[in-house]
């Protein structure tokens, strides 16, 4: 019968190891770390939905401009089967293909296309191929900035995730609301029917939202210089490429306490191009949340923030219904170098801020 089994039993199959993670956020209950398990491996699989559609859409996009520019029509030769400058890499994966295509007599120029990774469609868009991004690969991406690195980076985002998912890693600590919009962001790039499209038919975020057990929701980072660039334009920046778990809200921790605005994320943007040019562009968008990012590398200047790469994150302000605000802010008790409350970041409940007295109480 379903329902009819015996935790353990099962434990033992999936093995310890595995489980470990499950079991620790479950608080050692082992059913409940089960549940957990099944909810990130039904989250997996959606995601794994939504990638997929992704890379049909980029191979295709990628395919037909590379199609084009070597003129296939006029030659009767696949592009893959004529020399790509720098394209050594290339030749063995299309090789590798056939090689596994031709005793199925599956050998079509279809088949191929279709029988290369995605590590091989984003690898076309490294630095190594910049020349073939101007001629022709800029193309499949008609809403995109233009630019070979901040596109090359969403991308390889994007596999890194699709990874993941395929190796069936756990989602415990994926922020995967923002995989998704990044997911949805690159096809946008493609074609933005493409994208609503994607955002309709997938269900990654109703089953995300069904997580069994809530974990800490609010990261709390070490603000010196980020509080009062929120304070003027209500957002947080920080270096490229940091990791954040998946959280709901951000706390700032500046002058031994943590200050009273909890703030809900409405965006993050990773690799943003933090130029007066990367700010017009933005700002000319018909995307609000471009105009938006626009508005905060204008607003950081007068902060002392300069040119470079950043990740942003836009933040709600108070007024705003989903915004949450302590009583007062929360001091921190350490003393001495090194006991500051986070040197970087650390995750907490918005419910133990809400009601703790002082840091000792998180």
């Amino acid at each position: 019968m379903p329902g009819d089994y015996v935790a353990t039993d099962v434990w033992g199959l999936l093995s310890e190891h595995r489980l470990d993670p499950f079991l620790k956020v479950a608080d050692g209950d082992r059913e409940a770390a089960l549940d957990l398990y099944a909810w990130s491996s039904r989250t997996a699989a959606v995601s794994f939905e939504v990638v997929g559609h992704l890379e049909v859409l980029l191979r295709n996009a990628l395919d037909r401009e590379l199609r084009t520019h070597f003129d296939e029509i006029s030659t009767g030769i696949p592009w893959f089967l004529m020399p790509v400058p720098d394209g050594a890499d290339l030749s063995v994966a299309v090789e590798t293909v056939r090689m596994r295509l031709r005793p199925m007599n599956r050998e079509s120029r279809h088949q191929i296309v279709a029988g290369l990774s995605f590590g091989f469609w984003s690898g076309l868009l490294g630095r190594k191929y910049e020349q073939l991004w101007r001629d022709c690969l800029h193309r499949a991406f008609p809403n995109s900035s233009g630019q070979r690195k901040q596109l090359a980076s969403a991308v390889e985002g994007v596999r890194k995730f699709r990874n993941r998912l395929a190796h069936h890693d756990s989602l415990l600590n994926v922020d995967v609301p923002f995989e998704i919009r990044r997911v949805l962001e690159v096809a946008g790039y493609i074609d933005q029917s493409a994208a609503k499209w994607l955002q309709q038919v997938s269900t990654a975020m109703d089953q995300y939202a069904q997580r069994p057990i809530a974990v800490a929701d609010t990261a709390v980072v070490a603000a010196k210089d980020a509080w009062p660039l929120y304070q003027r334009s209500y957002a947080y920046v920080c270096q490229p490429g940091r990791f954040f778990r998946p959280v709901d809200r951000l706390a700032f921790y500046v002058d031994s306490r943590i200050q009273v605005d909890i703030p809900r994320i409405q965006h993050r943007r990773d690799n943003v191009d933090w130029s007066e040019g990367s700010a017009d562009r933005l700002r000319a968008s018909a995307d609000p949340i471009d105009r938006k990012v626009a508005r905060v590398i204008d607003e950081s200047r007068p902060e002392g923030w300069t040119e470079g790469i950043y990740q942003v994150f836009l933040l709600t302000r108070p007024g705003d219904p989903v915004h949450r605000q302590l009583v007062d802010p929360l001091p921190h008790n350490g003393i001495g170098r090194g006991s500051a409350f986070t040197q970087r970041q650390r995750y907490v409940s918005l419910h133990a801020l809400e009601t703790a007295a002082t840091t000792t109480d998180l």
